[in-house]
């Protein structure tokens, strides 16, 4: 692959993490841009490590893991859009509560998961291509990095003008991800 085909799959990897962080920030209370790059350094860190994985496992059983992608994506991210839904309701009916300023550390490397089996799944394809797994994972987590730096930060701004429903927002946006991994998967 070259250096545009290397940096068209990175970008276009982020672009799940890139609509939950917009989200993210704007459940959050003003996050700062630490908060922002903390954010994206775990994206980008499990974005650049899945594609490992997957051209590792497609080494080994690429039918296993293609088979099965997609349902534990899917899963996931429904399981932590429904969480998020939950906690929109109940903040939307206390009106005293104030959003967090920043979101648990746990509660971002399983959203990173969710939103990064798809990069496993291209780590699989990488692994029949004469490729630099290093260097395109790496390209992958840094494309992450950035996208989910700003996607904070645009979050940011989008908050205030959603109000407390920003979390129900982003609980959507989980759910409608893992619905079009889903439906992707059977569409072909």
């Amino acid at each position: 692959m070259n250096l545009s085909a290397t940096l068209l799959l990175a970008f276009g990897m982020s672009m799940d993490a890139f609509a939950v962080s917009i989200s993210k920030g704007a459940a959050l209370h003003k996050p700062k841009f630490s908060e922002a790059l903390r954010t994206g350094l775990i994206f980008g860190a499990v974005e650049a490590t899945t594609p490992l994985i997957g051209w590792a496992l497609g080494m080994l059983a690429s039918q296993f893991v293609l088979a099965w992608n997609h349902w534990i994506a899917f899963a996931l991210l429904v399981f932590l859009g429904g969480r998020m839904l939950i906690e929109g309701w109940r903040a939307d009916n206390d009106e005293e509560q104030t959003p967090p300023r920043r979101h648990g550390f746990w509660l971002l490397v399983t959203t990173a998961i969710a939103t990064s089996l798809d990069a496993m799944a291209v780590g699989v394809g990488l692994a029949f291509l004469q490729v630099n797994i290093i260097l395109t994972a790496l390209t992958i987590g840094c494309a992450t990095l950035i996208m989910t730096t700003l996607g904070i930060m645009v979050g940011r701004f989008i908050g205030p003008l959603l109000g407390k429903r920003a979390e129900i927002l982003g609980g959507i946006v989980l759910i409608g991800i893992g619905v079009q991994i889903l439906w992707s998967h059977f569409a072909g």
